[in-house]
């Protein structure tokens, strides 16, 4: 989900600074829902709680009582907007849905908020949104010159209208319909007064899985929301399947034409929480292995290896089991550093690196240190955490790189920085190694990346992922950025039209 008011993606903040946006990928949103349980509001509370890591700016709940339809949307994080009773109290009802949201530049405004609502004609329907659609813009223009006004700047709300022009008769086939006509990547989950629906789109990029608890059916964008509640995992939802409960059971539709599943292979980089599972592999393993084909691509002598907090951890010690060396806590995060931290000084925001990471000064000092991120996004904050290692006196400092390249924005729900900002597309690698000051820089080569998923290497005519941030490969079409001429260069591999 992403804000069309916001699709030139976010400021460069030359300082570094974490509180405004950092020096990371940010996956755009994480959705929930449940049927026919007591205590749907609550499980949804809890299942946003786990996935507060795919967005932290907001987060909704829709719930349906029998009779009416209950909206809680808010600012913030989860915690500190559902763990009021008052709150709770008035998310009546044993369904409901539930989204956890990270804005774009611009669009952290409450009618962005998801779960969206409307009314259609037989009833209200609510929809939460993990994805980017790429022909929003465009479907958008085609509404508003039918009549169609939009109340938000999310992408999300065009599925909606959609749906509800669409000329099919039952609320599922209108919801096909709509589907249909848009691009991109998409998880949905949906609540009518009948139904609890979810949705991935054909190729399958955005994640979504189905599970049990207390024998009510459970749907939610990562295994670890499950856990929370004592859910257990049924499955994963599959590439371009639909799935529809209702009080006589489930009932899997395939509305799409069959199509090569692209799952999004930075989920297991950086986004998912180690945790979670997918594709039957547990994140954290994925991400040991990356440490580990790492070290076997980029040895260097050393003498101990340090993670870059918390993203770097498993691959980390992957990288130090396979290397033979030491692992160890050279850099302390504070977690309770909040992004839209007061700066009143020049002086105090050049800290913004220092409030975040601190370094522990016993374990690097005289010592020959090895780091370990999980990627390279503007090199900002890359720059400034090795002077801080240098600074407690290391001797050398090694940089690897638990990804390849980021040469590519992501049009498919990841806030990216454009390609000019992204400085592996604009700088070689002796000359990004110069610039964030160390004595060796590496990344993970592609086929590295894929080995440590389980495949043998990546296949170039039919990659297995969505890798298009380290290859420019897009597996749909880029409607919206090629009628605005920013998609003429872009090496498309459409597969699923």
């Amino acid at each position: 989900m992403v804000d069309n008011d916001a699709r030139d993606f976010a400021p460069d903040d030359a300082d570094g600074s974490p509180f405004a946006r950092d020096d990371h990928f940010h996956d755009e949103c994480g959705v929930f829902g449940v049927y026919g349980h007591p205590e749907a509001a609550a499980l949804t509370a809890l299942g946003l709680h786990a996935l507060q890591h795919r967005g932290q700016e907001a987060a909704g709940i829709v719930t349906y009582d029998g009779q009416q339809f209950h909206i809680e949307r808010h600012i913030g994080l989860v915690g500190d907007n559902f763990a009021k009773p008052a709150v709770m109290a008035r998310l009546k009802g044993n369904r409901a849905i539930g989204h956890t949201r990270y804005a774009t530049t611009g669009g952290q405004v409450l009618r962005n908020v998801q779960p969206m609502f409307a009314e259609f004609h037989g009833g209200g329907f609510a929809v939460a949104h993990n994805g980017n659609l790429t022909n929003a813009l465009t479907l958008q223009r085609q509404l508003q010159l039918r009549g169609s006004i939009f109340q938000s700047t999310s992408d999300t709300e065009t599925v909606i209208h959609l749906a509800a022009t669409s000329s099919k008769g039952p609320l599922v086939d209108r919801f096909i319909d709509a589907l249909r006509q848009v691009e991109g990547a998409y998880a949905f989950v949906a609540l009518s007064d009948k139904k609890l629906i979810g949705v991935r789109d054909p190729l399958g990029v955005r994640p979504l899985v189905l599970g049990d608890v207390d024998g009510c059916f459970v749907l939610a964008s990562e295994t670890c929301a499950l856990d929370i509640i004592g859910g257990t995992v049924i499955r994963e939802i599959e590439p371009g399947e639909m799935v529809v409960i209702t009080d006589e059971g489930l009932e899997s539709i395939r509305p799409f034409a069959e199509a090569s599943s692209r799952f999004c292979i930075f989920e297991y980089v950086y986004f998912a929480r180690p945790d979670s599972i997918f594709g039957g592999t547990s994140v954290y393993t994925v991400r040991k292995r990356i440490g580990q084909e790492l070290a076997r691509e980029a040895p260097v002598d050393a003498d101990v290896v340090i993670p870059v907090p918390d993203s770097g951890n498993p691959a980390a010690m992957g990288f130090a089991e396979a290397a033979g060396l030491p692992f160890d806590l050279g850099i302390i995060r504070n977690h309770y550093v909040g992004r839209t931290f007061i700066q009143p000084t020049d002086a105090i925001r050049h800290m913004g690196v220092k409030l975040k990471h601190n370094p522990n000064r016993s374990v690097i000092e005289g010592k020959r240190v090895i780091l370990v991120d999980d990627s390279i996004v503007r090199g900002t904050t890359s720059q400034k955490i090795v002077q801080m290692v240098r600074d407690a006196g290391a001797l050398e400092v090694h940089m690897r790189i638990a990804s390849p390249p980021t040469v590519d924005p992501c049009f498919y729900g990841v806030d990216t920085p454009e390609k000019a900002k992204l400085i592996a597309a604009r700088m070689s690698l002796d000359e990004l190694a110069a610039y964030i000051n160390v004595d060796s820089l590496a990344f993970l080569s592609i086929d590295g990346l894929y080995r440590a998923v389980g495949n043998a290497s990546r296949n170039r005519n039919a990659p297995q992922f969505c890798d298009a941030c380290f290859t420019g490969e897009y597996p749909t079409r880029l409607t919206d950025r090629a009628l605005a001429g920013g998609g003429r260069s872009l090496n498309l591999l459409v597969e699923s039209q």
